[in-house]
Parts: structure tokens; C-alpha cells; sequence
């Protein structure tokens, strides 16, 4: 294995970390205090761990986006019109709830709408036509906004991370402003060792990420606007057992913890139109399958595009409207279900299960989470 691979996997420790925690975290239910202060931004570690867990999780939760073939969100469904598969077997709906944040009756607390500003993986000039963007989307509606909403500002001086959500717009708005001088980006061209350097940077900040919002309580949709952190996958790009090992605690480590946080990620990517005609932009689908063990994994496994896809979010890559492409984000939080299934017994540590929900109608889709990762312990008795 070369020297830079050997390097590179030191990279991966902290997020591996957290996938020798085998059982879930247990989510904690209490709503968090309102915050009447203005918002401010907090800057995080790099590299934390997820908290140690207490009790097994027994049980998978999914939010299910249900579309007809328009992407309009269908309403109305009951349980009976859900199928849900686990590795292609089909599995008892535990629970079952339909959220419709339009008809008076929203989530209590309510789904989360996250921003994150990618200043690392984008130059200057993208973060600046992504600040004009943003805040057009703060500033609509006279600064009163529909969803709560937070703040992530992801730079390589370090990441600031909104302690709180809220909805007034105005206020998100001011507090972006203040980090218009702050902003750095790292050099694209340092080749090898310097996508070595993003992609370290983009994990650290994604497992920061999880860390804050796993103990909130109800379901974020994450929007990180980025072309994306480097795949570092591609022909002669061998890694020892160990090295493979590792890498694959990784994977096991972000899948739980987006699917224990009940984060949809989202990429957008901010180049819009310029990188649409790229190869470069269709990479990433290579890496969508879950992967099964350490034998299977590669860097590329861990792509934000590929974790977003594998979450129940999307990929958004083809527009210059980034305001737009946030509406189409948030348009989840308005109407979803939720479900609840027992994991399957696994007979070995990070037994992966795919997941599929299929709807009893024609011309109605479903889309949420890809799979999870089963332990010893985790099934029912």
C-alpha cells in the first residue's frame, strides 16, 4: 500500500470510532428550550464521537417521502397501502404515522431544516454566490420562516455550528453576514494530498454534525451545498485488509448515525449549470449499493452524494437556482409518514439489510433511507 493511502487512513479513525459502538444511541424525546436569543454560531471540535449507548434499538424508524409521478407529495395513504421489504423479505409495520405539516397538524417538535456551507470542497466565488442565494431564501416572506432553521458554516479554520434553530430569517441572515471575511477555501489543485485534506476535513465536520443533532429530538433535513468532497476512488487504489477494515467502520459509522439522528441529507451541488455536462458529477452513482463488508468498501462509499442518496434525500446538481433547490429540499418536511419495523436478527456485527417501501397504487413512488446496519442484540426477542 503506498504511503499516501497508509496517511490517508489515519484520516479515518475518528468517524471510525463511532462504528465500534454496535448498539444505537437512544434518541433523546424531551424537547429542547426555546430560544428567544438571537442565534448565534458555536464553533465544534473536529473528530468528536457519538455518545456511548445505553440501550439496544430494537427498532428502525423510517420517514418515507411518497410522490405521484409529478414528485407532488400524495396524502391520504394508510398502513395497508405500504409494503416494506428488509433484504427483500417482507416485514410487520410496527407503527405508522402520517405527518402533513399543511393541514394543522404538524410535527411536534418540528422537522428541522439545516444549511450547510461547504467553503472547503468550493471557491470563494461559489461560497459568494451561495451566501446571495441563501439569504434569499432567509429573507423571503418578510424573514418569517416556515420551518425552524440552523446555520452550519464549514471552513478549514474550523466549523461554526448554530447553537439552536429559529424562524426568524432576518436574524439567520445578520448572523451569515458576520462570516462573509471569515470564509477560507483550500486550494482544489494540491492534487492527491490536498483532497486528502477536504475529504478529512468533510468527514470530521459530517461526524461534528451528528454528534449535535443526534440527541435532538424529531427529524433534520440536512442541505449541504457543495460540489461534494473527493471520492479518492479510481483505478490502482488498493488498500490492505486492515486498511479496508477501517474504512468499512467508517461507512457503518455515518449510515447509523444519519439513520439514529433521523438526518435526509441533501447535496446541492453550487456550480449548478457549470459542472451539469461533467462525468465527474455522475461518479458517485458507482458507490450507491450498501456495502456488505469490509472486502467491498472503498473511499467512494463515502461521498456526500452517495450518504445522501442512502439517507432518503437527493442529489441536486443541474441548477443555478439554489434558492429553488432548497424549495424542493424542504418540500419533505410538508408531507411524509413515518414508520416503524423490528430489526432483523443479525449473526454477525454490521450485518447489512437493505430497505425497500413500495405503495399498493400505480404511479406512486416512495423514498427514504436505502438500508441499515443490524447487530447482535438488536432484534426482538
Amino acid at each position: 500500500m503506498s504511503p499516501f493511502f497508509r496517511w490517508f487512513l489515519v484520516l479515518l479513525l475518528p468517524l471510525a470510532a463511532v462504528a465500534q459502538q454496535n448498539a444505537p444511541t437512544t434518541q433523546n424525546t424531551t424537547p429542547p428550550q426555546q430560544n428567544t436569543a438571537p442565534p448565534q454560531l458555536q464553533t465544534r471540535p473536529a473528530g468528536p464521537s457519538l455518545p456511548s449507548p445505553s440501550t439496544p434499538d430494537r427498532q428502525i424508524t423510517l420517514d418515507v417521502q411518497v410522490t405521484d409521478k409529478s414528485g407532488v407529495a400524495v396524502r391520504g395513504l394508510q398502513k395497508q397501502d405500504f409494503t416494506l421489504l428488509d433484504d427483500k423479505q417482507p416485514k410487520n409495520i410496527l407503527s405508522f404515522h402520517p405527518v402533513d405539516n399543511t393541514a394543522g397538524s404538524p410535527t411536534d417538535p418540528p422537522v428541522e431544516i439545516v444549511l450547510v456551507v461547504d467553503a472547503v470542497n468550493a471557491s470563494f466565488q461559489t461560497v459568494n454566490y451561495e451566501r446571495i442565494e441563501l439569504k434569499k431564501f432567509l429573507l423571503q416572506n418578510g424573514g418569517k420562516l416556515a420551518l425552524p432553521v440552523s446555520l452550519i458554516v464549514f471552513t478549514d479554520a474550523g466549523t461554526k455550528i448554530q447553537d439552536g434553530s429559529s424562524r426568524d430569517g432576518n436574524a439567520l441572515a445578520a448572523l451569515y453576514d458576520q462570516y462573509e471575511t471569515g470564509l477560507r477555501s483550500i486550494n482544489r489543485s494540491q492534487g492527491f494530498y490536498g483532497a486528502a485534506d477536504r475529504f478529512d476535513l468533510s468527514l470530521k465536520t459530517l461526524t461534528s454534525v451528528i454528534e449535535y443533532e443526534g440527541p435532538r429530538p424529531g427529524r433534520k433535513l440536512i442541505i449541504w451545498f457543495s460540489p461534494g468532497w473527493p471520492l479518492l476512488s479510481g483505478p490502482n487504489v488498493e488498500l490492505s485488509h486492515k486498511g479496508q477494515q477501517q474504512l468499512f467502520n467508517s461507512i457503518v459509522a455515518a449510515s447509523t448515525g444519519l439513520r439514529q439522528a433521523r438526518i435526509t441529507l441533501y447535496g446541492v451541488d453550487p456550480l449548478g449549470l457549470a459542472d451539469a455536462a461533467s462525468v465527474r458529477i455522475s461518479f458517485y452513482e458507482e458507490f450507491l449499493k450498501g456495502v456488505t463488508s469490509a472486502e467491498h468498501a472503498m473511499p467512494g462509499d463515502l461521498g456526500l452524494q452517495v450518504l445522501a442518496v442512502q439517507s432518503g434525500g437527493r442529489v441536486l446538481n443541474s441548477s443555478n437556482d439554489l434558492t429553488a433547490e432548497i424549495a424542493h429540499c424542504t418540500a419533505d418536511a410538508e408531507a411524509f409518514y413515518v414508520l416503524s419495523f423490528d430489526a432483523a436478527r443479525a449473526d454477525q456485527a454490521n450485518e447489512y439489510h437493505s430497505i425497500a417501501v413500495t405503495i399498493n397504487e400505480p404511479k406512486i413512488t416512495a423514498r427514504t433511507r436505502t438500508g441499515y446496519y443490524a447487530q447482535p442484540g438488536m432484534a426482538t426477542p
